[in-house]
């Protein structure tokens, strides 16, 4: 197998990483991530503020906000042993995408009042992008945003919003010009407080059960003219400077790593690991193996705003291979892997019983951040120019 070998220097950051995260972290909430239970959100905004408060929680702002003077790979490093150390990510809303947008194209107002509370998870952000009739298709959105003296005024609807039942503030695209002569244009980017009247939260239950998703509803929400990001009628540059970062993250190398060795064990204590087992997960390795490339790839190759479109392939292939490994796991706990309404008086194992809904749930992985076969598109245009 190929192995990945680091400099002397790389090596030593990725050792005082590794300190940080297993000694400043609780171990019960790293026992709660590596067994892939459900967090809270005090979970998260306790290892956040952690990281936060040895600045590790956004190194990729620009350093007078927090971030830090690393190297791309040094980036890589670190998205690696947050997933490898099972340590919460970042709120990624919070980190990867509002507050990278605010960083490069907000005003100064808005850095000073929202990036320091966004780093430290003071502020929850939630994203109104996808509507009932645009998700894949985002640039047929049609919440509107129409400016009333020094207020806009916006109706419409948001829907898949993830923990928008925790969401203090909403970074929302809306349609400001609806005459724009294409639909990309005339479309802006507001930050929205989740209080504001006439605003509504409703869950949405999940097939696995779980309600991990909302419809945010808008009627007639007024929000401070100063809460538009950059220029109006821009957001579709944003929102694609936000999706670059989002599908950056979603390849989960370190995340696919641990948890395929993960499932290595459990076959191993169950005594399943026989010569196809063993030739099954090899085979996830080394696709492993070459995501990881392609990430330390995409790592190098971004160029000012434009998302690098091998971004994409790691979007693609990462969510694959998370669903791969969750079907491994579904396989390896046999037909008892149906019982997952069983309570915790059960003989089964909890791993077994969880199985399916953590099959089922991560089949949005190939929907979320652009569907895989937008991702398709891209690679096909901007990749292989076909």
């Amino acid at each position: 197998m190929v192995r990945l070998r680091l400099s002397d220097d790389d090596e030593a950051f990725r050792n005082e990483l590794r300190e940080f995260m297993r000694t400043r972290i609780p171990q019960e909430l790293r026992d709660k991530v590596a067994a892939r239970e459900e967090l809270t959100k005090e979970d998260f905004v306790a290892a956040q503020r952690i990281l936060n408060a040895g600045g590790l929680a956004v190194p990729g702002w620009p350093v007078e906000w927090g971030g830090r003077d690393w190297t791309q790979l040094q980036h890589h490093i670190w998205h690696e042993e947050l997933a490898l150390n099972a340590v919460p990510k970042p709120l990624e809303f919070n980190a990867s995408m509002v507050g990278p947008v605010i960083a490069t194209f907000g005003s100064q107002e808005q850095k000073e009042r929202f990036l320091p509370a966004t780093a430290n998870l003071d502020i929850w952000w939630s994203q109104g992008f996808s509507e009932p009739e645009a998700g894949s298709d985002l640039a047929s959105l049609r919440t509107t945003a129409v400016l009333d003296g020094d207020e806009w005024v916006v109706n419409g609807q948001k829907t898949w919003t993830t923990y928008g039942q925790h969401g203090d503030w909403i970074f929302t695209l809306v349609r400001t010009d609806p005459n724009a002569p294409k639909r990309q244009m005339g479309i802006s980017f507001l930050l929205i407080d989740m209080t504001s009247p006439g605003l509504e939260v409703r869950p949405i239950r999940l097939i696995d059960g779980s309600v991990e998703v909302n419809e945010v509803f808008f009627d007639n929400v007024r929000v401070p003219a100063e809460n538009l990001v950059g220029e109006v009628n821009k957001g579709w540059t944003y929102a694609k400077f936000l999706l670059g970062n989002e599908r950056a993250g979603i390849g989960s190398v370190g995340g696919n790593k641990r948890n395929l060795a993960r499932v290595k064990q459990l076959a191993r204590d169950a005594g399943l690991l026989d010569a196809e087992l063993t030739g099954r997960i090899a085979e996830l390795e080394n696709q492993l193996l070459a995501l990881e490339l392609t990430a330390l790839r995409v790592a190098g190759g971004s160029k000012g705003h434009e998302a690098d479109p091998m971004s994409s392939v790691l979007k693609l292939r990462g969510s694959q291979l998370t669903q791969a490994v969750d079907e491994l796991v579904v396989d390896i706990g046999g037909p008892a892997s149906i019982a997952s309404g069983a309570g915790e008086a059960s003989s089964i194992p909890e791993w077994v019983r969880g199985s399916v809904p953590l099959y089922l749930n991560d089949r949005k992985q190939s929907i979320f951040g652009g569907s895989n076969e937008i991702q398709r598109g891209i690679i096909a245009g901007a990749i292989l120019g076909l």
